[in-house]
């Protein structure tokens, strides 16, 4: 597994009609576009990941947004979680620019991969337990074809519960304990797995709540920085 695979599982994403509910809402999006963006074509299908595609970090989100990239068709690009992730990916010196604003913006990641445990933008933000195991073929193939990680950096709960699941299926190896979820949890690296780190997701909601600041995704990227002996 390496480029050419994430490449192709890229592609096959794209085309992804798995689940009738998050096809008829990331079109129906797309159709009826919000105000600010009523002059703009939507993307309207499924995001694949983006990055490194040799990278030593994975960073793994919830699900597109429906404004972010079910219109723009990049992970984290075009809202305000990608705003604040990719503003603090820069200042951690993980990216060449603060901004992800377009798949044509110029946008490169360093030794970094970042993608979505759910690849269309699902109501409300909440895709069903059916939804979650639609996607998760899709997250197995990608840890597969990542085949240089040495760390995950999950973003809330929902992606570190994912992922445990993921990992299940995809490994057959025995997993460490996975505590609850808290922000700054970490597991170390056990053979055949990668290190795994957890923090708040950057949602609009907890950014402007407090419950997720720069400064403490700062702290987060520069402990990755250390586990990745940068």
């Amino acid at each position: 597994m390496g480029p050419a695979d994430l490449l192709a599982l890229s592609s096959e994403i794209m085309e992804c009609r798995r689940c009738p509910r998050l096809v008829e809402w990331r079109e129906r999006v797309a159709r009826e576009k919000v105000a600010r963006h009523a002059r703009e074509a939507y993307w309207g299908r499924p995001v694949p990941g983006f990055g490194d595609p040799s990278a030593r970090f994975w960073i793994l989100g919830l699900a597109p947004a429906a404004h972010g990239g079910n219109r723009t068709g990049r992970v984290f690009t075009g809202d305000r979680s990608g705003d604040f992730l990719y503003r603090a990916l820069y200042e951690a010196g993980f990216c060449n620019q603060p901004t992800s604003v377009s798949k044509e913006d110029g946008l490169v990641l360093y030794d970094l991969y970042v993608s979505a445990v759910v690849r269309c933008a699902p109501p409300d933000n909440k895709p069903t337990t059916e939804e979650y195991a639609a996607c998760r073929p899709f997250l197995e193939r990608e840890f597969r074809a990542l085949g240089h990680l040495s760390l995950v950096l999950v973003l809330g709960a929902v992606a570190y519960r994912e992922y445990r699941k993921m990992l299940l299926g995809a490994t057959g190896l025995p997993l460490p304990p996975f505590p609850p979820f808290t922000h700054g949890g970490f597991i170390p690296s056990s053979p055949g797995l990668p290190a795994l780190l957890a923090c708040y997701h950057p949602s609009a909601r907890n950014t402007q709540t407090g419950l997720l600041t720069p400064a403490m995704m700062g702290e987060i990227l520069e402990r990755a920085k250390k586990i990745l002996g940068k």
